[in-house]
């Protein structure tokens, strides 16, 4: 399916200039994200590094928005030992999107949340701008893709944690407005052990109006099941394993997988010791399974860098990637599920969330529901 070109624009970078445009699928293949093969590499990652080139990384969830809130000073491009991501890492790793979390720590609630997360929006916005040549803000699957063709990595915002609407559907519409693209839906009154409210379920429907993707890591079986019940358009697990696999409470059962399927949506496999195991054929195994039970169109990677979770041996940093890739590979993935993985189903997922918000503002207007008249 062709990526739309009709979307409303959102400004360019100042170092994206308009003839950039002609570079078109050339400047893809030539794009910052991929650095060339380390000298010696083994067979495997030089096929993962050509393959990388055309289907770069889109990262499933970057804690870096809040990580730069914690420091005093930093600068993508030199680097900074405190972070696990920078512009070099990035280009070397080969990814070419990322989401950006806009979760804040738990004990923020009520007004705290709200102005916390804006705060991060208005970071992000700083981060991009001090970058030009690097990064570009991205609100759907044809900008992500545009900024892939000039060299520039795509960043998504979201998930944002539900706290951060406030139980508003009016605040849920300007963050949108702002860029945010995903929703974690836990945490809340509305999205509980025994799933939606009834107030929850319009949220669900009016991220759908809006082209909001409904992120389901963290959320119980029965909120799950709900939402998919509920939306029209493809969900999220951002950051979650196979729990056949390994015990967590955010990673995912097979019962539930098997279902993704159905609603063609998206688990996001983390790049986390505690969720996957302690070494990158850990993580290699959590994506084989999801895979063998929701379907290739249905598996992704979430680094989770720059979120304080601990590690795999061997992805200590965005620029690991392509030895996860080499790994893959080496155990029998063809191209196309491999494509699928790193770029491909990302991209599907932002297309049908766009496609599913256009037909829904053709049905409905904004909702007017609220907390206390539907769950009273």
């Amino acid at each position: 399916m062709a990526d739309l070109h009709d979307d409303e624009d959102i400004p360019l970078a100042s170092g994206g200039a308009a003839g950039d445009s002609e570079e078109g699928a050339e400047g893809a293949e030539s794009a910052e994200g991929a650095e060339g093969p380390r000298p010696g590499a083994p067979a495997p990652e030089l096929r993962a590094r050509a393959l990388l080139t055309a289907h770069p990384v889109a990262d499933g969830h970057s804690g870096l928005p809040w990580a730069l809130s914690q420091l005093t000073w930093y600068d993508l491009e030199l680097g900074d030992r405190a972070l696990e991501t920078d512009l070099p890492r990035l280009r070397e790793g080969a990814v070419g999107a990322m989401f950006w979390s806009l979760r804040v720590p738990e004990a923020y609630v009520g007004d705290r949340a709200v102005s916390a997360t804006l705060g991060l929006i208005d970071l992000a916005e700083c981060v991009v701008r001090e970058h030009p040549e690097g990064l570009r803000l991205a609100h759907t699957a044809s900008h992500t893709a545009d900024a892939r063709s000039h060299g520039r990595i795509a960043c998504l915002l979201g998930p944002a944690g539900a706290p951060a609407i406030g139980d508003s559907l009016g605040t849920l519409r300007a963050l949108h407005k702002l860029g945010v693209r995903s929703l974690t839906l836990s945490g809340t009154r509305w999205a509980g052990e025994r799933g939606l409210s009834r107030f929850g379920e319009e949220v669900v429907r009016e991220m759908n109006r809006l082209g909001v993707l409904a992120d389901l890591s963290g959320s119980s079986p029965d909120t799950v099941r709900h939402t998919l019940a509920v939306s029209k358009a493809p969900v999220l697990f951002s950051r979650s394993a196979a729990a056949a696999l390994t015990e967590h409470p955010d990673n995912v059962p097979d019962e539930l997988l098997a279902a993704l399927r159905g609603n063609k949506g998206l688990c996001l496999v983390p790049c986390t010791a505690a969720q996957t195991g302690p070494a990158l054929r850990d993580v290699a195994d959590h994506l084989d399974h999801v895979r063998r039970v929701a379907g290739p169109e249905c598996v992704g990677i979430s680094g989770m860098y720059d979120t304080e979770s601990a590690l795999p041996d061997g992805l200590q940093d965005t620029s690991r990637y392509p030895q996860l890739i080499a790994e893959l590979l080496d155990r029998d993935w063809s191209e196309s599920d491999v494509s699928l993985l790193t770029w491909g189903n990302v991209q599907r997922v932002l297309r049908e969330a766009d496609f599913t918000a256009r037909a829904a503002q053709l049905r409905r207007p904004p909702s007017t529901a609220t907390l206390e008249r539907l769950d009273a």
